[in-house]
């Protein structure tokens, strides 16, 4: 587990070929076909060293969501398994990894139709007036979900009016069961919160000299395709959508995306500092520690590692 750009592919290929294993990918952004480089989706040398399971298994206009990941990922781990192998799970995708170790309540699927239309509703109200609504049928999901929080304002309304149920009966019911496996959660994070954020912007650097405008002009080109799709709220990818239609100049596109993916590796080091049982690594110190703790733990019966 880490934040995102901390060096977690590169622990894991050297895990993946000392253990003879395969990753399962936990990242809701390399579940797409086409979104290679903005995705910092690993290259083909370097899925030929480490095979990925669960990445390009989605086209971007498709719906993915947690449920569906776990019940994938626990196939792809009862796989590896059965060959006498030790799953090996690498991401930062905190929903994904609450949905497979911690399980998820049962709930109405999306529905593409109904989101549409609570978008096109709140464009015309605007969110406040939506959370308003949220408030008046589900106070306890209201009270939690910022006003200011359109995804999941969005996802609560459309519950209610699929099931006449709130979002918050759902959730109390069980759904999706966590996973059986022994888990070592391994997090990889600089402890120096600047050296991750030279390592974003340096990474990000590399993704425009790779071509990552031309890859979002060709996804623009399709179009089943919107800034408002799971897939295109990916980081970086909405900021270059908006850049590429003149909405910011090239300066301004950086800074934007650059300024998300930070935002978006803050999120993701509160989730894991909230994580029960995690142990902390700095990568650009810690890789032989985390090689010793994981075969120091291996010694144990064969188990999952996150």
């Amino acid at each position: 587990m880490g934040p995102t750009a901390s060096g977690k592919t590169d622990l894991a290929v050297e895990l993946a070929g000392r253990l003879g294993t395969e990753v399962v990918s936990v990242d809701s952004a390399l579940v797409y076909r086409r979104m290679d480089i903005g995705s910092a989706k690993p290259d083909a040398a370097t899925l030929a060293r480490a095979p990925h399971r669960l990445i390009d298994i989605r086209d971007p206009h498709q719906a993915y969501s947690a449920a569906e990941f776990a019940t994938d990922a626990a196939r792809e781990m009862a796989a590896l398994h059965a060959e006498g192998r030790v799953p090996l799970l690498v991401g930062g995708t905190g929903l994904y990894f609450r949905a497979l170790l911690e399980g998820l309540s049962p709930m109405p699927a999306a529905d593409p139709a109904l989101r549409a239309e609570i978008a096109a509703e709140a464009a015309r109200r605007g969110w406040s007036a939506m959370h308003a609504e949220l408030a008046a049928v589900d106070p306890a999901a209201a009270a939690r979900i910022h006003r200011n929080d359109p995804q999941r304002i969005a996802r609560a309304l459309e519950v209610w009016r699929l099931s006449g149920r709130a979002i918050s009966d759902w959730q109390r019911e069980p759904g999706v069961a966590p996973t059986r496996f022994q888990v070592l959660r391994v997090v990889l994070a600089p402890a120096d919160r600047a050296v991750l954020h030279q390592r974003i912007a340096r990474r990000f650097d590399a993704m425009l000299d790779l071509g990552f405008l031309d890859e979002v002009r060709a996804l623009m080109a399709d179009p089943r395709l919107h800034p408002d799709l799971p897939s295109m709220r990916a980081v970086g990818y909405r900021q270059a959508w908006f850049h590429l239609q003149g909405r910011t100049d090239a300066a301004g596109f950086r800074a934007e995306a650059v300024a998300a993916t930070r935002q978006l590796a803050k999120r993701q080091l509160t989730w894991l500092r909230g994580t029960a049982g995690t142990e902390w690594f700095d990568p650009a110190v810690d890789a032989r520690r985390v090689r010793d703790r994981v075969e120091a733990w291996l010694a144990a019966p064969p188990a999952a590692i996150v």
